[in-house]
């Protein structure tokens, strides 16, 4: 089996002791680590050189954390996993709609940054190789091949699990599938989102007993998490 090359991490944080700790988690774990105290700075090289994963603090001097991870978005889909010390849930839903795949509050463990990490690193390699993946979407036809069972689904289904499809384990928040079933905007309010992911669940197990991938986030949306491959080598992270 093929060895698997480090990952490259940017941390983008200002706190010295925070970058420092953190740094040295990942390292531990075998990733190579380059840190920025600057927002845009660190864009300017994630221009140049995409990472493999982005950890970045929401409170940055200039541009901040927010505004760079939306620009982050216009050229990459490298997972990027927000350090926020403001708790309230309009931060955590700006950042998510903004394309954050997750987000950790400080003060945290370490130990947790890296286990978050070690996921989104795995969920993004696995979204890389789809060879191996139990579902076809077919844009053009409005369908979804679930382990070769054509799911039965409305063009609001569809267009909420083909957006959910595209980025397994990225959060997205109900304000987002909105816009992922806008041209049926008329037939779908916020919260009708519920009763539409609930219709999902509901044909997913009739078409697969085993399968229960779409999970919610409380106070967040939805995410999408693959089912587990079949028994092998073991994974690198």
């Amino acid at each position: 089996m093929a060895a698997v090359r480090p990952a490259r991490v940017f941390i983008v944080e200002d706190e010295p002791k925070i970058v420092a700790l953190l740094a040295d988690y990942l390292r531990h774990e075998g990733h190579a680590v380059e840190s920025f105290g600057d927002g845009a700075v660190a864009l300017a090289a994630a221009r140049q050189n995409p990472p493999d994963l982005v950890l970045l603090d929401v409170m940055l001097p200039g541009l901040n954390g927010i505004e760079v991870c939306r620009e982050i978005r216009r050229f990459s889909e490298v997972p990027v996993l927000m350090l926020t010390a403001r708790v309230d849930e309009v931060d955590r839903l700006l950042g998510l709609d903004t394309g954050a795949d997750d987000y950790v509050c400080k003060p945290f463990s370490p130990r947790e940054v890296t286990a978050r990490v070690r996921a989104l690193l795995r969920r993004s390699r696995a979204s890389a190789g789809s060879d191996g993946r139990p579902w076809v979407v077919d844009e053009a036809g409005l369908k979804i091949v679930w382990k070769q069972s054509v799911l039965p689904l409305t063009p609001v289904e569809f267009r909420i699990f083909a957006r959910l499809l595209a980025h397994p384990g990225r959060v997205y928040s109900r304000a987002q599938l909105l816009d992922a079933v806008h041209a049926d905007l008329r037939d779908v309010s916020d919260r009708a989102i519920d009763s539409h992911v609930k219709n999902l669940r509901r044909k997913l197990l009739a078409a697969d007993p085993a399968a229960d991938p779409i999970h919610s986030v409380y106070g967040v949306g939805y995410r999408f998490d693959p089912p587990p491959e079949p028994s092998g080598p073991s994974e690198p992270y």
